[in-house]
């Protein structure tokens, strides 16, 4: 027991320190997925009861709220698209750079880590589908984290709650920057050197500011929940909620750029349309 203690200990010191394992890691992976797969069970057995025991009641009243949620974001969507055409104007008039729109391709979770004090979880794209460590993760709330290693079907993603992960922000509401970094826990983040006479408020929305060039700008991180001042210290500590469903979000979103998409998945040129007579277009208008 001894001998194979020293050896486990060994083995962990030449993995931390060199690169020499890193052959044997991308051997063992394909034998460890469905271990990791196996790991989601819980998560996803949790999922499945709670919708199977709803009553038909709660099912009718949710699909109601639903319908009622659509309809609210179809009015704001036409509204998105009025301001994004009144946007794209005024930068055509100040000579300005055309916007790139993001593209986003669907994933699943497929692993989590089983160290507590890690938050690493694994996706099923890997470099097969393109991705790419640095990439962007995001859920339907907010940005969840970032692809740190990449395999041929698989990859990890590195969550914005862990404690070895920063990323920089802007407030919404005063546009002041600040960098954000994760406390080890699913449910806050912290904000790191704020002044003591920053204007930061409770509820303030923070989101991704594209500084650096590791994440793309505007995707919200979370919301400022607790400030707290300490009149002994040059920081104040402030406590912020993410945005995103970090420990429950099971359906994800790897975020490219638009040049990325276009580099990796290359539009054909359309086919030429057939001519048509001018009395079917007139009918057809």
């Amino acid at each position: 027991m001894l001998i194979l203690a020293l050896a486990a200990l060994a083995l962990i010191a030449l993995d931390s320190f060199t690169h020499w394992l890193r052959p044997t890691h991308v051997w063992l992976e394909p034998l460890v997925q469905p271990f990791q797969w196996a790991s989601t069970l819980p998560m996803r057995w949790r999922e499945w009861n709670d919708e199977s025991l709803e009553s038909r009641a709660v099912i009718i009243a949710n699909n109601d709220k639903l319908e009622t949620e659509i309809l609210v974001y179809k009015a704001q969507l036409q509204r998105m698209a009025e301001l994004s055409a009144q946007n794209q104007q005024l930068k055509s008039l100040l000579n300005g750079a055309e916007l790139l729109k993001n593209s986003v391709l669907v994933t699943e979770l497929v692993g989590i880590s089983p160290d507590p004090f890690h938050h690493v979880i694994t996706i099923n794209r890997g470099a097969a589908d393109n991705i790419r460590a640095g990439l962007a993760v995001i859920d339907g709330e907010g940005l969840m984290g970032q692809v740190t290693e990449v395999f041929e079907h698989h990859s990890r993603v590195l969550l914005i709650t862990d404690s070895r992960h920063a990323l920089p922000i802007y407030n919404l509401r005063n546009k002041v920057r600040g960098i954000i970094e994760g406390s080890g826990d699913f449910q806050r983040l912290r904000l790191r050197h704020v002044s003591p006479t920053q204007d930061i408020q409770i509820g303030d929305t923070l989101l991704s500011s594209g500084l650096g060039g590791r994440f793309p700008s505007g995707y919200p991180v979370g919301t400022v929940s607790a400030i707290n001042k300490d009149p002994g210290q040059a920081f104040i500590e402030v406590s912020v909620t993410p945005a995103a469903k970090v420990d429950r979000s099971l359906r994800l979103l790897v975020v490219f750029s638009a040049v990325e998409a276009l580099n990796n998945y290359p539009q054909t040129e359309p086919e030429p349309r057939p001519q048509r007579s001018d009395a079917s277009h007139a009918t057809e208008q």
